[in-house]
């Protein structure tokens, strides 16, 4: 049963496929310009959920975890982008700063693994979704909004979530 407050969403995830249905839940609903950041150690779904993300996006693309080229580019077939950062293996911020991060959220949607490397030069609206590494298949998922956009989001998600 998910735990819910005013501006976070929290699931259990049973298994990768459910983990994969949420992103496919939220990226049916995300536009040019929002931002998903994603915490959590290495193993915690984080690459499986931007799988499901893409999905439900609208892309057909191969979602592998960018952790040596930084940044993928996966499209949707009416052209619109979703851009897959991997900042796990920057060294600085400077690093960060040079993947023009606003110039791409002005062309598509972004989802950050290991955004809180970076989070002091991200938009201060977002939503971050923290996911913890329970056992071999669960996976704790917290969804927690930062501004007005990301509330609605963040309540629009959960309607989607509950509807039977």
């Amino acid at each position: 049963m998910p735990v819910i407050s005013s501006n976070s969403l929290e699931f259990i995830s049973l298994s990768a496929e459910q983990t994969t249905r949420l992103g496919i839940r939220l990226g049916k609903i995300i536009e040019v310009g929002s931002l998903i950041c994603l915490a959590g150690e290495l193993g915690s779904g984080k690459t499986t959920f931007v799988k499901g993300l893409a999905a439900g996006w609208g892309s057909f693309d191969t979602v592998v975890s960018p952790t040596f080229q930084m940044v993928n580019e996966y499209t949707s077939p009416d052209h619109k982008k979703l851009f897959h950062i991997d900042t796990y293996r920057l060294e600085s911020i400077l690093e960060a700063e040079e993947l023009d991060i606003d110039n791409m959220l002005n062309y598509g949607a972004m989802v950050v693994e290991w955004a809180d490397k970076i989070e002091e030069i991200l938009p201060k609206e977002r939503l971050w979704v923290q996911l913890d590494h329970l056992d071999d298949t669960r996976r704790g998922m917290i969804f927690s909004a930062v501004g007005y956009e990301y509330q609605s989001l963040l309540e629009n998600f959960r309607k989607m979530s509950f509807a039977r």
